[in-house]
Protein backbone atom coordinates (compact mmCIF):
# COMPACT_ATOMS: atom_id res chain seq x y z
CA UNK A 1 0.00 0.00 0.00
CA UNK A 2 1.37 3.57 -0.85
CA UNK A 3 2.53 5.52 1.73
CA UNK A 4 0.32 9.10 2.11
CA UNK A 5 2.29 12.33 0.76
CA UNK A 6 0.84 13.39 4.18
CA UNK A 7 2.61 10.61 5.53
CA UNK A 8 5.14 12.27 8.18
CA UNK A 9 3.17 15.83 8.96
CA UNK A 10 1.01 13.50 11.19
CA UNK A 11 3.82 12.99 13.73
CA UNK A 12 3.44 15.95 16.10
CA UNK A 13 7.09 16.10 17.20
CA UNK A 14 8.29 16.62 13.13
CA UNK A 15 5.04 19.09 12.65
CA UNK A 16 6.75 21.49 15.73
CA UNK A 17 10.49 20.71 14.14
CA UNK A 18 8.96 21.60 10.82
CA UNK A 19 7.32 24.87 11.86
CA UNK A 20 10.33 25.73 14.13
CA UNK A 21 12.16 25.08 10.93
CA UNK A 22 10.88 27.19 8.71
CA UNK A 23 10.00 29.91 10.62
CA UNK A 24 13.95 30.61 11.84
CA UNK A 25 14.72 30.44 7.96
CA UNK A 26 11.86 33.20 7.06
CA UNK A 27 13.51 35.15 9.95
CA UNK A 28 17.31 34.74 8.41
CA UNK A 29 16.41 34.81 4.94
CA UNK A 30 14.96 37.91 5.91
CA UNK A 31 18.04 39.20 7.86
CA UNK A 32 20.23 38.31 5.06
CA UNK A 33 18.56 40.61 2.44
CA UNK A 34 18.50 43.41 5.11
CA UNK A 35 22.41 43.04 6.04
CA UNK A 36 23.21 42.68 1.86
CA UNK A 37 21.35 45.82 1.11
CA UNK A 38 22.82 48.16 4.27
CA UNK A 39 26.04 47.19 3.89
CA UNK A 40 25.98 47.64 -0.18
CA UNK A 41 24.07 51.18 0.50
CA UNK A 42 26.89 51.65 2.99
CA UNK A 43 29.86 50.87 0.79
CA UNK A 44 29.01 50.39 -2.82
CA UNK A 45 31.52 47.65 -2.90
CA UNK A 46 30.60 44.04 -4.21
CA UNK A 47 33.16 43.05 -2.65
CA UNK A 48 31.41 43.77 0.65
CA UNK A 49 28.75 41.34 -0.11
CA UNK A 50 31.42 38.49 -0.28
CA UNK A 51 32.93 39.27 2.88
CA UNK A 52 29.79 38.70 4.48
CA UNK A 53 29.67 35.60 3.36
CA UNK A 54 32.97 34.56 4.36
CA UNK A 55 32.44 35.94 7.90
CA UNK A 56 29.90 33.35 7.70
CA UNK A 57 31.73 30.24 6.41
CA UNK A 58 34.85 30.63 7.89
CA UNK A 59 33.62 30.05 11.58
CA UNK A 60 30.58 27.53 10.25
CA UNK A 61 33.12 25.43 8.12
CA UNK A 62 36.05 25.24 10.97
CA UNK A 63 33.81 24.14 13.59
CA UNK A 64 31.27 21.43 11.73
CA UNK A 65 33.42 18.77 12.51
CA UNK A 66 33.21 18.83 16.51
CA UNK A 67 29.70 20.39 15.94
CA UNK A 68 28.75 16.80 14.16
CA UNK A 69 30.43 14.60 17.13
CA UNK A 70 28.93 16.59 19.67
CA UNK A 71 25.51 16.00 18.01
CA UNK A 72 25.91 12.08 18.14
CA UNK A 73 26.62 12.89 21.87
CA UNK A 74 24.74 15.68 22.80
CA UNK A 75 20.77 15.55 23.09
CA UNK A 76 19.67 16.88 20.10
CA UNK A 77 16.87 18.86 21.26
CA UNK A 78 19.18 20.63 23.74
CA UNK A 79 21.26 21.66 21.19
CA UNK A 80 18.83 22.55 18.81
CA UNK A 81 17.14 24.65 21.25
CA UNK A 82 20.41 26.15 22.25
CA UNK A 83 21.45 26.59 18.63
CA UNK A 84 18.57 28.74 18.33
CA UNK A 85 18.56 30.76 21.16
CA UNK A 86 22.25 31.89 19.97
CA UNK A 87 20.45 32.67 16.60
CA UNK A 88 18.25 35.19 18.64
CA UNK A 89 21.26 37.18 20.52
CA UNK A 90 22.96 37.51 17.19
CA UNK A 91 19.83 39.13 15.63
CA UNK A 92 19.48 41.46 18.49
CA UNK A 93 23.05 42.68 18.26
CA UNK A 94 21.99 43.64 15.10
CA UNK A 95 19.54 45.68 15.81
CA UNK A 96 21.41 47.01 18.48
CA UNK A 97 24.01 48.12 16.06
CA UNK A 98 21.65 49.73 13.82
CA UNK A 99 19.78 51.52 16.69
CA UNK A 100 22.94 53.07 18.22
CA UNK A 101 24.26 56.35 16.27
CA UNK A 102 27.90 56.16 14.70
CA UNK A 103 28.34 52.33 15.92
CA UNK A 104 28.86 50.81 12.50
CA UNK A 105 28.94 53.36 9.11
CA UNK A 106 31.11 53.11 5.47
CA UNK A 107 34.29 52.63 7.10
CA UNK A 108 33.79 50.71 9.78
CA UNK A 109 31.45 47.84 9.31
CA UNK A 110 33.61 45.19 10.59
CA UNK A 111 30.95 44.49 13.68
CA UNK A 112 28.59 43.33 11.51
CA UNK A 113 30.84 40.74 10.10
CA UNK A 114 31.54 39.66 13.78
CA UNK A 115 27.97 39.12 14.58
CA UNK A 116 27.43 37.04 11.25
CA UNK A 117 30.58 35.11 12.38
CA UNK A 118 29.08 34.43 15.63
CA UNK A 119 25.66 33.22 13.95
CA UNK A 120 27.12 30.99 11.99
CA UNK A 121 28.86 29.20 14.84
CA UNK A 122 25.44 28.71 16.66
CA UNK A 123 24.34 27.53 13.41
CA UNK A 124 27.18 25.04 12.67
CA UNK A 125 26.36 23.43 16.38
CA UNK A 126 22.68 23.58 15.57
CA UNK A 127 21.89 22.03 11.47
CA UNK A 128 23.66 18.67 12.52
CA UNK A 129 21.72 18.23 15.65
CA UNK A 130 18.10 19.54 13.71
CA UNK A 131 19.23 16.73 11.02
CA UNK A 132 19.88 14.08 13.44
CA UNK A 133 16.64 14.70 15.12
CA UNK A 134 14.41 14.43 12.25
CA UNK A 135 15.75 11.45 11.14
CA UNK A 136 15.33 10.57 15.04
CA UNK A 137 11.41 11.29 15.10
CA UNK A 138 10.45 10.17 11.26
CA UNK A 139 11.01 6.67 10.72
CA UNK A 140 13.09 5.17 8.06
CA UNK A 141 10.48 4.49 5.39
CA UNK A 142 9.15 8.07 5.71
CA UNK A 143 12.71 9.80 4.80
CA UNK A 144 12.45 10.74 1.41
CA UNK A 145 8.70 12.30 2.59
CA UNK A 146 10.31 14.21 5.16
CA UNK A 147 12.79 15.65 3.13
CA UNK A 148 10.47 16.45 0.58
CA UNK A 149 8.54 18.17 3.01
CA UNK A 150 11.15 19.76 4.78
CA UNK A 151 13.02 21.14 1.65
CA UNK A 152 9.48 22.89 0.79
CA UNK A 153 8.70 24.48 4.06
CA UNK A 154 12.28 25.34 3.85
CA UNK A 155 11.77 27.54 0.82
CA UNK A 156 8.17 27.91 1.48
CA UNK A 157 10.14 30.73 4.39
CA UNK A 158 12.46 31.77 2.00
CA UNK A 159 10.26 33.05 -0.36
CA UNK A 160 8.30 34.77 2.31
CA UNK A 161 11.32 35.81 4.24
CA UNK A 162 13.44 37.61 1.13
CA UNK A 163 10.27 39.36 0.48
CA UNK A 164 9.51 41.02 3.80
CA UNK A 165 12.96 42.03 4.31
CA UNK A 166 12.99 43.93 1.41
CA UNK A 167 9.82 45.15 1.80
CA UNK A 168 10.76 46.30 5.37
CA UNK A 169 13.83 47.82 4.91
CA UNK A 170 12.46 49.83 1.80
CA UNK A 171 9.28 50.94 3.20
CA UNK A 172 10.58 51.42 6.99
CA UNK A 173 14.44 51.19 6.92
CA UNK A 174 16.48 48.53 8.67
CA UNK A 175 15.51 49.42 11.75
CA UNK A 176 11.92 47.47 12.08
CA UNK A 177 12.95 44.80 9.60
CA UNK A 178 15.70 43.64 12.38
CA UNK A 179 13.25 43.91 14.93
CA UNK A 180 11.01 41.86 13.02
CA UNK A 181 13.62 39.38 12.67
CA UNK A 182 13.85 38.91 16.43
CA UNK A 183 10.06 38.40 17.08
CA UNK A 184 10.34 35.58 14.57
CA UNK A 185 13.38 34.23 15.64
CA UNK A 186 11.74 34.13 19.25
CA UNK A 187 8.84 32.28 17.81
CA UNK A 188 11.20 29.57 16.21
CA UNK A 189 12.60 29.29 19.51
CA UNK A 190 9.28 28.43 21.67
CA UNK A 191 8.86 25.78 18.77
CA UNK A 192 11.56 23.57 18.91
CA UNK A 193 11.56 23.68 22.76
CA UNK A 194 8.05 21.98 22.76
CA UNK A 195 9.56 19.56 20.72
CA UNK A 196 9.19 16.60 23.47
CA UNK A 197 11.61 14.05 21.81
CA UNK A 198 14.19 13.24 24.65
CA UNK A 199 16.54 10.35 23.65
CA UNK A 200 20.09 10.65 23.45
CA UNK A 201 22.31 8.63 20.76
CA UNK A 202 23.90 5.84 22.20
CA UNK A 203 27.32 6.28 20.33
CA UNK A 204 30.78 4.50 20.69
CA UNK A 205 33.18 4.59 23.05
CA UNK A 206 35.95 6.48 20.68
CA UNK A 207 38.84 9.22 20.82
CA UNK A 208 37.90 12.90 19.69
CA UNK A 209 39.92 12.70 16.97
CA UNK A 210 38.53 9.07 15.61
CA UNK A 211 35.16 10.08 15.98
CA UNK A 212 35.43 13.05 14.21
CA UNK A 213 37.11 11.22 11.31
CA UNK A 214 34.70 8.52 11.39
CA UNK A 215 32.56 10.85 9.66
CA UNK A 216 34.85 11.29 6.89
CA UNK A 217 35.94 8.27 6.49
CA UNK A 218 31.91 6.86 6.12
CA UNK A 219 31.35 9.27 3.56
CA UNK A 220 34.47 9.14 1.67
CA UNK A 221 33.73 4.90 1.76
CA UNK A 222 30.27 5.77 -0.23
CA UNK A 223 30.97 6.71 -3.61
CA UNK A 224 27.38 7.86 -4.52
CA UNK A 225 26.95 9.97 -1.29
CA UNK A 226 30.79 11.77 -2.41
CA UNK A 227 30.08 12.06 -5.59
CA UNK A 228 26.57 14.03 -5.27
CA UNK A 229 27.82 16.36 -2.69
CA UNK A 230 30.68 17.38 -4.30
CA UNK A 231 28.43 18.19 -7.49
CA UNK A 232 26.47 20.18 -4.94
CA UNK A 233 29.68 21.58 -3.71
CA UNK A 234 31.41 22.72 -6.73
CA UNK A 235 28.03 23.89 -9.08
CA UNK A 236 26.96 26.25 -6.30
CA UNK A 237 30.61 27.12 -5.65
CA UNK A 238 30.61 28.59 -9.00
CA UNK A 239 27.62 29.03 -10.45
CA UNK A 240 25.17 30.62 -7.60
CA UNK A 241 24.74 34.35 -8.14
CA UNK A 242 22.76 34.73 -4.82
CA UNK A 243 25.32 37.00 -3.19
CA UNK A 244 25.56 39.50 -5.82
CA UNK A 245 21.65 39.88 -5.76
CA UNK A 246 22.31 43.64 -4.63
CA UNK A 247 24.18 44.44 -7.07
CA UNK A 248 21.82 43.00 -9.87
CA UNK A 249 19.00 45.07 -8.29
CA UNK A 250 20.82 48.15 -8.82
CA UNK A 251 21.62 46.94 -11.78
CA UNK A 252 17.79 46.18 -13.16
CA UNK A 253 17.13 49.56 -11.13
CA UNK A 254 14.53 48.02 -8.83
CA UNK A 255 15.15 48.96 -5.41
CA UNK A 256 15.46 46.75 -2.01
CA UNK A 257 11.87 45.60 -2.86
CA UNK A 258 12.73 44.13 -5.99
CA UNK A 259 15.86 42.73 -4.08
CA UNK A 260 13.45 40.85 -1.82
CA UNK A 261 11.41 39.77 -5.33
CA UNK A 262 15.10 38.43 -6.66
CA UNK A 263 15.88 36.63 -3.23
CA UNK A 264 12.72 34.76 -3.21
CA UNK A 265 12.15 34.26 -6.56
CA UNK A 266 14.83 31.06 -6.47
CA UNK A 267 12.55 29.37 -3.28
CA UNK A 268 9.40 29.89 -4.79
CA UNK A 269 10.81 27.53 -7.64
CA UNK A 270 11.80 25.36 -5.36
CA UNK A 271 8.27 25.12 -3.85
CA UNK A 272 6.42 24.20 -6.33
CA UNK A 273 8.72 21.60 -7.31
CA UNK A 274 9.12 20.08 -3.92
CA UNK A 275 5.27 19.73 -3.55
CA UNK A 276 5.19 17.85 -6.92
CA UNK A 277 7.89 15.48 -5.60
CA UNK A 278 6.39 15.25 -1.90
CA UNK A 279 3.21 13.68 -3.86
CA UNK A 280 5.05 11.49 -6.42
CA UNK A 281 6.65 8.12 -5.75
CA UNK A 282 10.59 7.84 -5.64
CA UNK A 283 12.43 8.58 -8.28
CA UNK A 284 13.07 6.13 -10.97
CA UNK A 285 16.27 7.40 -12.69
CA UNK A 286 17.53 9.48 -9.55
CA UNK A 287 21.45 10.01 -11.00
CA UNK A 288 20.24 10.97 -14.11
CA UNK A 289 17.99 13.57 -12.90
CA UNK A 290 20.59 15.29 -10.36
CA UNK A 291 23.16 15.84 -13.36
CA UNK A 292 20.22 17.07 -15.87
CA UNK A 293 18.90 19.60 -13.44
CA UNK A 294 22.57 20.69 -11.92
CA UNK A 295 23.19 21.59 -15.67
CA UNK A 296 20.17 23.33 -16.28
CA UNK A 297 20.96 25.12 -12.85
CA UNK A 298 24.16 26.69 -14.74
CA UNK A 299 21.96 27.73 -17.59
CA UNK A 300 19.95 29.94 -15.93
CA UNK A 301 22.69 31.33 -13.89
CA UNK A 302 24.31 32.19 -17.08
CA UNK A 303 21.05 33.47 -18.66
CA UNK A 304 20.17 35.39 -15.14
CA UNK A 305 23.33 37.11 -16.17
CA UNK A 306 22.26 38.77 -19.47
CA UNK A 307 18.83 39.32 -18.39
CA UNK A 308 17.99 43.03 -18.45
CA UNK A 309 14.49 43.06 -17.58
CA UNK A 310 13.36 42.23 -13.86
CA UNK A 311 10.67 40.02 -15.15
CA UNK A 312 13.12 37.98 -16.99
CA UNK A 313 15.40 37.94 -14.18
CA UNK A 314 12.98 36.74 -11.77
CA UNK A 315 11.40 34.20 -13.81
CA UNK A 316 14.99 32.30 -14.55
CA UNK A 317 15.93 32.66 -10.51
CA UNK A 318 12.65 30.82 -10.22
CA UNK A 319 13.69 27.73 -12.42
CA UNK A 320 17.04 27.43 -11.10
CA UNK A 321 15.21 26.96 -7.63
CA UNK A 322 13.40 24.24 -9.31
CA UNK A 323 16.51 22.10 -10.62
CA UNK A 324 18.00 23.23 -7.41
CA UNK A 325 16.08 21.68 -4.91
CA UNK A 326 15.99 18.56 -7.27
CA UNK A 327 19.29 18.31 -6.33
CA UNK A 328 18.74 19.37 -2.36
CA UNK A 329 15.99 16.46 -2.24
CA UNK A 330 18.12 13.75 -3.98
CA UNK A 331 21.24 14.52 -1.74
CA UNK A 332 19.07 14.48 1.14
CA UNK A 333 17.12 11.55 0.88
CA UNK A 334 21.13 9.77 0.25
CA UNK A 335 22.56 10.98 3.43
CA UNK A 336 19.26 9.81 5.75
CA UNK A 337 18.76 6.72 3.81
CA UNK A 338 22.70 5.21 3.55
CA UNK A 339 24.17 7.13 7.03
CA UNK A 340 23.74 4.62 10.24
CA UNK A 341 22.15 6.68 12.91
CA UNK A 342 24.84 6.86 15.29
CA UNK A 343 26.82 8.71 12.40
CA UNK A 344 23.85 11.18 11.60
CA UNK A 345 25.42 14.01 13.26
CA UNK A 346 28.68 13.56 11.90
CA UNK A 347 28.30 12.90 8.13
CA UNK A 348 26.02 15.56 8.49
CA UNK A 349 28.41 17.90 9.52
CA UNK A 350 30.68 16.75 6.57
CA UNK A 351 27.44 17.25 4.52
CA UNK A 352 27.46 20.70 6.33
CA UNK A 353 30.98 21.18 5.06
CA UNK A 354 30.20 21.10 1.52
CA UNK A 355 26.95 23.16 1.67
CA UNK A 356 28.67 25.70 3.78
CA UNK A 357 31.97 25.62 1.22
CA UNK A 358 29.23 26.00 -1.80
CA UNK A 359 27.16 29.03 -0.24
CA UNK A 360 29.14 31.00 2.19
CA UNK A 361 32.85 30.79 0.40
CA UNK A 362 30.67 30.71 -2.74
CA UNK A 363 29.47 34.36 -1.96
CA UNK A 364 33.07 35.64 -1.19
CA UNK A 365 34.10 33.72 -4.25
CA UNK A 366 31.23 35.89 -6.40
CA UNK A 367 31.99 39.31 -4.56
CA UNK A 368 35.77 38.61 -5.63
CA UNK A 369 35.08 37.67 -9.20
CA UNK A 370 32.80 40.73 -10.05
CA UNK A 371 35.52 42.65 -8.75
CA UNK A 372 38.07 41.50 -10.78
CA UNK A 373 35.70 40.36 -13.47
CA UNK A 374 32.95 43.06 -13.55
CA UNK A 375 29.52 41.50 -11.69
CA UNK A 376 27.77 40.37 -15.08
CA UNK A 377 30.99 38.41 -16.48
CA UNK A 378 31.34 36.78 -13.60
CA UNK A 379 28.18 35.45 -13.15
CA UNK A 380 28.47 34.39 -16.55
CA UNK A 381 31.97 32.58 -15.93
CA UNK A 382 30.29 30.61 -13.04
CA UNK A 383 27.36 29.20 -14.82
CA UNK A 384 29.63 27.71 -17.53
CA UNK A 385 32.02 26.37 -14.86
CA UNK A 386 29.18 24.56 -13.55
CA UNK A 387 28.51 23.45 -16.69
CA UNK A 388 32.20 22.00 -16.88
CA UNK A 389 32.03 20.45 -13.47
CA UNK A 390 28.43 18.49 -14.19
CA UNK A 391 29.98 16.81 -17.55
CA UNK A 392 33.46 15.86 -15.55
CA UNK A 393 30.97 14.69 -12.52
CA UNK A 394 29.19 12.48 -15.34
CA UNK A 395 32.23 11.31 -16.41
CA UNK A 396 34.24 10.66 -13.18
CA UNK A 397 31.16 9.09 -11.23
CA UNK A 398 29.83 6.81 -13.55
CA UNK A 399 27.91 5.03 -9.96
CA UNK A 400 26.08 8.72 -9.30
CA UNK A 401 25.14 8.26 -12.83
CA UNK A 402 23.59 5.02 -13.31
CA UNK A 403 21.73 5.53 -9.95
CA UNK A 404 18.08 4.44 -10.15
CA UNK A 405 15.66 4.51 -7.45
CA UNK A 406 16.00 6.35 -3.69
Amino acid sequence: MPLSPYASLKIPDFRKLLLSHGTLTLAREAQIVVVGWQMFELTRDPLTLGLIGLAEALPFIAIALYAGHVADRAERRTLAVAGTFALVLSAIALLLLTTIPGVIHAQRIWPVYVVVALSATARSFMRPAVFALSAAIVPRELYPNSVAWRTSSWHLAAVAGPAAGGMLYGFSGPTLAYAVVVVVMAFSLAAIASVSHRAKPTPRDEPLGESLRSGIRFVWREPVLLAAMTLDLFAVLFGGAVALLPAFAKLLDAGPEGLGMLRAAPAAGSILIGMWIAHRPPMKRAGSALLACVAAFGVCMIGFALSRELWLSFALLFASGVFDNVSVVIRSTLLQTRTPEELLGRVSAVNQIFIGSSNEIGAFESGLAARLLGVVPSVIFGGCMTLLVVAVTAWRAPALRKLREI
